[in-house]
């Protein structure tokens, strides 16, 4: 899950200062796929969840937006008359707009012109939603544009409705698409945010934010960074909770020591030959702060040290090794559990996410690419790959010829 967060994070910091948030909650697996899916997206590098008991929870930063059939439950005005429709404004309490749907209608006629839009043709039902919305969460104003028309009515009326707020001292914060298009529209959606700043001299409505969701897959957010697009955020669920590239991890148990005796399982499949006993780990990185590779050593043996060159070899192929001299040594190994305590104080969920994202950063380029990856490569000491072919020649069988 933190892998396929990672790879999101990735793609879409090809345009820098993109914000992605977790919507996969109705779509995650298992007993407790949703609160899992949360935390850990949120390791990968998203910048906030839908997911409310998660943020509860975990401290995950919570953001969203309303859904489709809020939209389409409302006719018109006359779906507030039974509501207080009431508003405050934002530093000074003591004044009360009364008619805030009132407001909106006039701004709508106003930014019918700016923005070259029919007022006719927005529909009426929309803004009697964001109006209720808005009420509702003044300084979180995020409202869903495309139920009817994005250029026709959404936007007319986000904008009739985020002019009616900021007379009260409150700055909408933007408008998510769900559907078409995304590069053109969020293109679209730009283009007349910045008239309404020029028009009005509001310079902070063209920097309002432009969240996209609709099926977003890792390939959706490379397309859309080739085609150029004015999208702030991704909203991602399905693709990422699900891990749709990789939905099972291939992961499987094998004995490699017991009461201090190693063992070793044989295949003819190399991928299926496990490294016999205990061992220690360490990451060697290269002049340039990138990590070159990690390192598995028999435990009794001496660690790498930094300026001094290590014998790293390909645990199988025997002519696959190489002389490493490392600029820096990380030893990967800590002790979790020992005597029925842990002995290490467990980070918070904010530093494990720092310590992922920093990981990231030491890899080159050519391991985290879309395409066609590097390999990371994983090597072993000269001792232990001595140690592993002489168990595999002391456990394979001999054949015999006649």
């Amino acid at each position: 899950m933190t892998t396929n967060a990672a790879r999101f994070r990735m793609a879409a910091s090809a345009k820098s200062n993109i914000e992605l948030l977790e919507f996969g909650l109705r779509r995650a697996q298992g007993p407790d796929g949703g609160l899992s899916a949360s935390k850990y997206s949120y390791i990968g590098g998203f910048d906030g969840t839908s997911n409310v008991l998660a943020g509860k929870l975990y401290g995950i930063p919570v953001k969203g937006t309303h859904a489709h059939a809020y939209v389409t439950s409302f006719t018109g005005e006359s779906d507030l008359e039974q509501g207080n429709w009431t508003i405050h404004h934002r530093t000074r309490h003591d004044v009360i707009e009364q008619n805030f749907y009132g407001k909106c209608v006039e701004w709508r006629k106003k930014l019918s012109g700016c923005l070259n839009v029919l007022e006719s043709e927005a529909n009426d039902g929309e803004l009697a939603a964001f109006v209720s919305y808005a009420v509702a969460f003044p300084t979180g104003f995020l409202a869903l544009v495309d139920t009817y028309d994005v250029k026709r009515s959404g936007i007319l009326n986000f904008s009739a409705v985020s002019m009616a707020l900021f007379d009260l001292d409150y700055l909408a914060v933007g408008i998510r698409i769900d559907s078409g298009d995304l590069a053109y529209l969020s293109r679209m959606a730009r283009e007349m945010f910045e008239k309404v700043s020029k028009a009005f001299k509001i310079p902070w409505f063209s920097k309002v934010k432009i969240v996209a969701s609709n099926d977003i897959n890792e390939d959706t957010i490379l397309s859309l960074n080739d085609q150029g697009h004015a999208i702030d955020c991704f909203g991602i669920g399905t693709h990422l909770v699900t891990c749709q590239k990789q939905p099972a991890l291939g992961c499987v148990y094998k004995l490699v020591e017991i009461n201090e005796k190693p063992k070793i399982k044989l295949s003819h499949d190399i991928e299926k030959v496990t490294i016999p006993g205990k061992k220690s780990a360490y990451r060697l990185y290269s002049n340039m702060g990138h990590a070159l590779l990690d390192l598995l050593q028999r435990p009794d043996e001496k660690m790498p040290e930094v300026g001094k060159r290590v014998l790293c070899r390909h645990p199988f192929e025997e002519s696959k090794r190489a002389w490493v001299i490392p600029s820096k040594v990380e030893q990967l190994y800590k002790c979790w559990w020992k005597n029925g305590t842990v002995p290490l104080e467990v980070p918070t969920l904010a530093s494990i996410r720092n310590n992922v994202l920093l990981s990231l950063q030491n890899l080159r380029v050519d391991h985290k690419r879309a395409l066609n990856p590097t390999p990371y490569k994983v090597s072993v000491s000269d001792d232990l790959y001595r140690f592993i072919h002489d168990l595999w020649l002391e456990n394979q069988p001999i054949g015999e010829l006649s």
